[in-house]
């Protein structure tokens, strides 16, 4: 893998072509996995996975033996500098790893996670920290990498709360937060790789350079991900769903629908037409046969999304 470029480039490209193309088509036809039990387990290896390595980071150099102004790269075999370039290549093989993160997304028809942005990121890294593990495994650059695997402790530690299902997703508030940290991320690794214009530093300006491209380049997705996700306004899909007094899910179905098969419920919530769209049936599933009060949904979480109902 390290002897050629092409190797890591052809499983990048083929991942991209996999997460856009080939695995939507293979799911087609087929049901979403249901892979709670496979997420808990997998995302708790990934948390203790990038603890590892974040650990092995810090006492191959950064835990007081690195400077965070300036260090160059040992090309040495001395022990401190093959630990360091031992890390280096754990951390490019865990990029790997973390296509899983976007196999269970098509398994289970998460199309939607699987997003512009999810892929760019996961389909970049592999060959950058391929460039960086070939030519200079070790020294100031690994700062990148020591940041975003303690942002990826976190991350998958969320990943594996919120797949245990609602008991303990109430205790995800920080949610919002998880995608901030990512932009602090990012705006750390740029400060810190372009000081070496203004510093004497004997490390490579090309990998300075590449590294703090790659930083502006994610600060300014994750930060267009971040204002369209927790400051736009709300979409005419959300304006759709409504709160009951006890803060239930209430998808109202659209007037501007072909009336003969949507219907607005009436005041006790039975469906003034019985008839629903099949594409609607997963996310209505049973509205009670009376209307619950004021014909809220008997399910709060809406799962599946449509033309006609919000998600929640």
């Amino acid at each position: 893998m390290m002897s050629s470029p092409l190797p890591t480039l052809f499983i990048c490209l083929f991942y991209a072509y996999f997460s856009k193309v080939l695995g939507p088509k293979l799911m087609e036809n087929r049901k979403p996995f249901h892979l709670r039990n496979v997420l808990i387990v997998y995302n708790f290896i990934q948390t203790l996975f990038s603890a590892w390595i974040f650990y092995e980071y810090l006492m191959s150099g950064w835990w007081g033996l690195y400077s965070f102004r300036c260090q160059p790269v040992d090309y040495s075999t001395n022990p401190v500098a093959m630990r360091m370039a031992n890390t280096c290549w754990w951390y490019y093989f865990s990029k790997f790893t973390e296509f899983m993160d976007t196999i269970f997304f098509i398994m289970r028809k998460k199309y939607s996670q699987v997003s512009t942005l999810h892929v760019i990121h996961h389909g970049c890294m592999p060959f950058s920290v391929w460039m960086g593990m070939k030519f200079a495994p070790g020294g100031h650059s690994t700062f990148f990498a020591l940041l975003n695997t303690f942002v990826h402790i976190i991350m998958y530690f969320y990943y594996m709360v919120s797949a245990m299902g609602p008991k303990y997703q109430k205790f995800l508030w920080w949610k919002k937060y998880l995608t901030t940290l990512q932009i602090v991320q990012f705006i750390a690794i740029f400060a810190h790789q372009f000081q070496l214009f203004f510093t004497e530093c004997n490390y490579p300006k090309s990998f300075m350079v590449w590294i703090g491209l790659h930083g502006v380049l994610f600060l300014f997705l994750f930060s267009d991900f971040y204002k369209s996700k927790y400051n736009s306004k709300p979409s005419k899909i959300d304006s759709r769903v409504g709160k009951n007094n006890f803060g239930l899910c209430m998808p109202v179905l659209e007037e501007e629908h072909n009336t003969h098969t949507h219907k607005k419920t009436d005041s006790n919530g039975t469906l003034n037409n019985t008839y629903i769209k099949s594409d609607l049936s997963d996310s209505y599933k049973a509205c009670y046969s009376n209307g619950s009060t004021n014909g809220f949904v008997s399910q709060t979480n809406v799962i599946h999304r449509s033309s006609t109902v919000g998600d929640t």
